[in-house]
């Protein structure tokens, strides 16, 4: 009886934790709209950016180009809850944290040895087809829009 129990409970909070992690517009696989976007000199061109549940937490992968054309691939799991949470693969960053500030609008904050190198907003339109990430950094400005897929 007990171990039905604790089976019970476990499936219900994953069932409740899909229910949450699906109901985030910020949730999917995103694809840069080139055509929409404008980069800071020397910035990384992030073409792919996904946001998946990772139990409680959330992993975001970007995948993309540098400005020499090299690759460039990160990863950062954790919460939005405005703590720092580590990145890696970014040569650029060493942590990242995420604050959300509405259902479709989050800030983001890069730091590298605790100094930030950039800050921005995430902004998920409301018919949940697209999102506007506007960072700003050392270089300038980037404003990158991205389509859902």
């Amino acid at each position: 009886m007990k171990a039905r129990t604790i089976v019970l409970i476990v499936a219900l909070y994953a069932f409740g934790s899909a229910i949450c992690f699906a109901s985030d517009p910020n949730m999917g696989t995103w694809k840069l709209n080139d055509a929409k976007s404008k980069f800071a000199p020397g910035a990384t061109k992030n073409t792919t950016v996904v946001y998946a549940a990772a139990g409680e937490m959330v992993k975001v992968t970007t995948d993309g180009t540098t400005s020499d054309g090299k690759p460039a691939h990160s990863e950062w799991t954790g919460k939005f809850d405005g703590k720092d949470y580590a990145v890696t693969g970014d040569p650029t960053s060493d942590m990242r944290c995420y604050r959300k500030v509405n259902q479709r609008t989050l800030e983001v904050t890069s730091k590298k040895d605790t100094n930030v190198v950039s800050s921005g907003r995430i902004a998920v339109a409301a018919d949940g087809k697209s999102r506007t990430v506007t960072l700003k950094g050392s270089g300038g400005t980037t404003t990158a829009v991205y389509d859902k897929q």
